[in-house]
């Protein structure tokens, strides 16, 4: 067995008893930031397929991040109310119904913007993506039926038959559940032909067009997926917050995501998700030292991206290798 194999399967260990090991050392609030951190690294890993595999720079996956929260959001409300989403669906409170459903409406979310966007390159197509993500921001900000800015309260998580979803022990087991078998796809996706021929398409995509690979529908199956991981990861952080807002859908959660995969390493599978948790502890310890944590963030950021040329996974790689 390979080391690297020896220390995943001892990551995942420790992942799988993170609950118990937060009771023990009495830290029960880090179980929160760790489900956080696994639900932000679906919603970064699905940026960087289209990002670091693909070559499209998107700056608005905060859509699809916010509508798969959204839909949880709305369903539940609906659920309370016993009405019909938009008086025809059925109102639930079942996550194996909300997470595909959720995933649904961001897929097709994303190939409308897909299949304009795409069309485009550059700066084009990251101002038409962040302006499409703009646009849902301000729509939900005017929906006063769902909130408004302040957003839908979810006081229920959704359920899953035989588990008690109000123990946040198992709500993050079952984020954890849901981010390793998103991991495994995504794996999947990039080691298959599908992977092989967006990879080509971002080192050159005239040279993919003249061997007759029809590229943009390539790109748009890619940026589809990627929305549908986003939706569900803005699904699952509508169950563990309990709660579905605008902020969601605003540019800066796309500039966080950007950040996570930035800082985790641009085209690896991991990274992202490295990314996620190394924000967020810095985010959450700095805040606790200054108000002016954002500063020295930045700061940090900086240093950790300049100076690892490659991210998280580069500057591990580097020690890695010495060994």
């Amino acid at each position: 067995m390979r080391r690297s194999h020896v220390f995943a399967a001892l990551g995942l260990i420790v992942l799988i008893l993170m609950p118990m090991l937060t009771d023990a050392i009495g830290q029960a609030s880090l179980l929160s930031l760790v489900t956080r951190a696994l639900i932000y690294g679906i919603a970064a890993a699905s940026l960087n397929l289209v990002l670091g595999y693909g070559g499209m720079d998107s700056f608005g996956h905060a859509a699809f991040f916010g509508i798969g929260g959204y839909v949880v959001g709305i369903l539940f409300q609906n659920f309370s109310d016993e009405t019909l989403f938009l008086g025809l669906f059925p109102e639930t409170n079942q996550m194996l119904i909300t997470l595909p459903l959720a995933m649904l409406v961001a897929g097709v979310l994303a190939a409308m913007i897909g299949a304009l966007a795409l069309r485009t390159g550059g700066v084009q197509f990251i101002m038409i993506t962040m302006a499409f993500a703009q646009m849902l921001f301000f729509l939900f900000v005017s929906l006063k039926v769902y909130g408004g800015e302040d957003g839908i309260i979810i006081r229920k998580v959704n359920e899953l038959p035989l588990l008690n979803m109000k123990d946040k022990a198992t709500l993050y087991w079952v984020v954890l559940a849901v981010a390793v078998a998103f991991f495994l796809g995504l794996r999947q996706v990039i080691n298959s032909s599908f992977g092989a021929v967006l990879a080509g398409i971002r080192q050159n995509e005239r040279r993919m067009a003249a061997l007759g690979i029809p590229v943009f529908r390539y790109k748009l199956y890619a940026f589809v997926l990627s929305g549908m991981g986003a939706g569900l990861a803005g699904a699952m952080m509508a169950n563990a917050m309990r709660f579905a807002s605008p902020d969601m859908l605003h540019w800066m959660k796309s500039g966080e995501l950007m950040i996570m995969v930035i800082l985790g390493g641009v085209g690896t599978l991991l990274g992202p998700f490295f990314g996620a948790g190394a924000l967020l502890v810095l985010e959450s310890t700095l805040s606790s030292w200054t108000e002016h944590w954002q500063l020295a963030l930045g700061l940090i950021l900086l240093v950790l991206v300049l100076g690892t040329k490659g991210g998280l996974m580069a500057l591990i790689g580097k020690i890695w290798a010495r060994k």
